[in-house]
């Protein structure tokens, strides 16, 4: 399949892909990438240790049994390691330190060797959250986001990974966002099973950031219940320790469905209460109560906005058509995973695939976000 299928992209990077691995300490080298994930849009090698506290804290760490990995010249070994993974997918980095100017060296290196570099926000371990490191930084925002301000004056491609449900969560999104982060690598951890879905969907409503999304992705169905509350790609952490070809059957899958629908993380409807603000791109014209007003309020448009700002984008497209749907154009129809013998019917005179459609309603709720009054937090 093509490597351009998906269209992902952030800055300078194009991810062939939806599907990432996640780093796991003292086990995603470029050995293990290239072994169970050569298949997948992005990897993400780490985390390494920068400075001598968080080698220290490693250190202490293997010693009651974790997996880390050790070395005193991590720069040397990050680059060396860029270099090892084979070519198809997107590398990242995963880094940790006590102070800022390892991290600053080690953005330049990660810059220059065309990789991503992510700040580990995420590592729960004592012994690194006693240094201020990792989980952390949640509960200390103006270092966090004075770390991502600078981190960014590299020009490095940047990712922040963080544990959810630790603080609010919001208010964190929105700081990072501010700071200047490319992208949000979320955690969404809850108590009890699975990934917490509600807040995926808060979280993307709440930013432009590119989103990947992980906790408990150990089959399709995982994935796709991320990717329809907003994900853009989805991360798989010790699912592949158990099933090695995870990644390579998750992007056949994603792959197919590209082809097929085309929008492969399309949102499900805001009428059902779970969909996320691109959802809107599938609402009817709003005139009758229901949830459609309260998340156009979000976005600061009234009904008659609302519908202004969608029929303007249907204009010279082929949303445009549709006398016999129920609202007379294709702008107001539903997702194609919805049975409708009237808009299917439209679709069939006018020639244009599932997949065609699907990639106008995709451009219809980028505008719709792109146009609001109250706009989701977007990067400059």
């Amino acid at each position: 399949m093509s490597d351009n299928l998906f269209d992902i992209k952030v800055r300078d990077f194009s991810f062939r892909n939806p599907i990432a691995l996640a780093p796991m300490g003292g086990i995603t080298n470029s050995t293990f990438a290239n072994e169970k994930a050569n298949d997948a849009g992005l990897v993400i090698l780490g985390g390494y240790n920068l400075d001598s506290a968080t080698q220290k804290a490693a250190a202490e760490m293997v010693s009651r049994g974790r997996k880390e990995f050790e070395s005193h010249e991590p720069l040397k070994v990050i680059e060396d390691e860029i270099k090892a993974v084979k070519e198809g997918p997107v590398v990242g980095i995963n880094v940790r330190s006590s102070k800022i100017e390892p991290l600053i060296k080690a953005a330049e290196v990660v810059r220059d060797a065309g990789a991503i570099l992510e700040l580990d926000a995420h590592c729960r371990q004592k012994e690194m959250t006693d240094i201020g490191v990792g989980q952390a930084l949640l509960s200390d925002l103006p270092k966090l986001t004075d770390w991502i301000s600078k981190i960014k004056e590299t020009g490095v491609v940047l990712s922040v990974k963080v544990r959810a449900n630790v603080v609010d969560d919001i208010e964190l999104v929105k700081s990072i966002d501010a700071a200047g982060a490319d992208i949000l690598h979320l955690d969404a951890m809850q108590e009890g099973a699975g990934a917490d879905l509600k807040l995926i969907k808060e979280v993307r409503d709440s930013t432009r950031m590119f989103l990947i999304c992980n906790n408990s992705v150990t089959d399709i169905e995982a994935a796709k219940d991320m990717f329809t509350r907003g994900a853009d790609m989805v991360s798989v952490a010790r699912a592949v320790l158990e099933e090695p070809g995870i990644i390579s059957h998750l992007v056949n899958s994603f792959s197919i469905q590209q082809e097929d629908m085309g929008w492969y993380n399309a949102p499900k409807h805001v009428c059902r209460g779970e969909g996320d603000l691109r959802g809107l791109a599938f609402c009817c014209l709003p005139v009758k109560p229901c949830p459609v007003h309260h998340n156009i309020a979000k976005l600061g448009y009234s009904a008659q906005e609302f519908a202004d700002i969608k029929n303007e984008f249907a204009k010279g497209t082929m949303l445009e058509y549709g006398d016999s749907t129920c609202f007379g154009s294709l702008v107001w129809c539903c997702k194609i995973s919805k049975p409708c013998y009237l808009r299917d019917g439209v679709l069939e005179t006018l020639g244009l695939s599932d997949s065609e459609y699907m990639r106008l309603k995709k451009e219809l709720a980028d505008y719709i976000l792109e146009h609001a009054k109250k706009p989701v937090n977007t990067q400059s």
